[in-house]
């Protein structure tokens, strides 16, 4: 290139250099928005200007690119492996807090306490648990309500692993009120919004329990005034999964194939008048504050098998109706 067209092109290179720059200061001075704007709009064009070689980036407007800081890790011994510790691991995104919260929240010492019982995954020795991967936190208040995670099992014979995704959101309870009125008995259900299924449902008053002391019944009595109104007392209930073997846990798990939800079924069956039947009809309920907007239905209990998809009227049903067949049941409360 002839020396007097490059010094030119040198010189104009400078200029758009500098002019950048002033751009760049001025862009400093900006509100926000237009800070952010003005920045990713020179961010484009300094990449390209050098006051020697209009192709290379100088080094003060690149882009520094962090280095990846080491994925939180921690190691805990299960009595069932002890030469092979378990690997914990957060997933890009999980916080300290979360991470170690996670470690230490009842949901996660629930899930490892049941693949060491008796009847759990480990007890065998077929199987090994090499790894947890926890992807999602979420809190309510200060407790965790839900906790995801990926469980690294492995099957020893073939050496593959087994589908191990959970989504953890522990214990909860649900509750099939039965109202005898006039020779008909009706059955008092929640209509909710449930926006992971994108539509309305009629469903058994139900809840997660709140706390680790596992206080189910006393749950169930507060589900049940939360969200219809109707005051109960712990007396009244009476716990169906209670008559199931014990080596189910004696609770209903809807989805074992990816969520360790165990219900705990309760009944109450009383006779009322047929005012409180109309009053009940249509009546909004649950907490505001927390997002629940519910509204009680009151549906003939004969009908109500094919009235609904919820799994836990049809769980409830199917025991009620043995439990009943077998005698297992007190009568009715006057």
């Amino acid at each position: 290139m002839c020396p007097a067209l490059y010094a030119k092109k040198n010189t104009c290179a400078k200029e758009k250099t500098s002019e950048m720059a002033n751009l760049l200061l001025r862009a400093t001075m900006c509100p926000p928005l237009q800070h952010q704007l003005q920045l990713r709009s020179l961010s484009k064009t300094l990449t390209f200007l050098s006051p020697l070689n209009p192709f290379h980036t100088p080094a003060v407007f690149r882009r520094k690119m962090s280095a990846k800081s080491p994925a939180l890790t921690h190691s805990i011994t299960l009595a069932s492996q002890l030469a092979r510790p378990v690997r914990i691991v957060a997933a890009p995104g999980v916080s300290d807090l979360e991470f170690w919260s996670a470690i230490d929240s009842s949901l996660f010492k629930q899930w490892l306490k049941n693949i060491e019982s008796e009847t759990g995954i480990l007890s065998g020795g077929d199987l090994s648990l090499e790894q947890v991967l926890i992807q999602g936190v979420d809190m309510f208040g200060k407790r965790i309500g839900f906790l995801k995670f990926k469980a690294d099992v492995l099957d020893k014979s073939t050496g593959k692993k087994v589908p191990g995704i959970v989504f953890a959101r522990g214990p909860a309870v649900a509750i099939l009120i039965l109202l005898d009125s006039e020779d008909e008995t009706y059955a008092v259900l929640t209509e909710q919004v449930r926006v992971p299924i994108g539509r309305l449902v009629l469903e058994l008053p139900a809840g997660m329990l709140d706390d680790d002391e596992g206080d189910i019944v006393g749950t169930a009595v507060r589900e049940v005034e939360e969200e219809t109104g109707i005051k109960l007392s712990v007396e009244d209930m009476i716990d169906l999964t209670a008559f199931l073997d014990p080596s189910t846990g004696r609770s209903v798990i809807p989805s074992p194939g990816g969520c360790d939800e165990g219900l705990s079924m309760f009944l109450y069956r009383g006779q009322v008048d047929k005012g409180v039947i109309a009053q009940l009809e249509g009546k909004e309920t649950g907490l505001r504050d927390h997002g629940e907007l519910i509204k009680v239905r009151v549906v003939p209990y004969a009908k109500l098998w094919h009235m609904t998809a919820d799994a836990k009227v049809l769980i409830a049903i199917a025991l009620y109706e043995m439990a009943k067949r077998e005698g297992l049941l007190p009568p009715p409360k006057v």
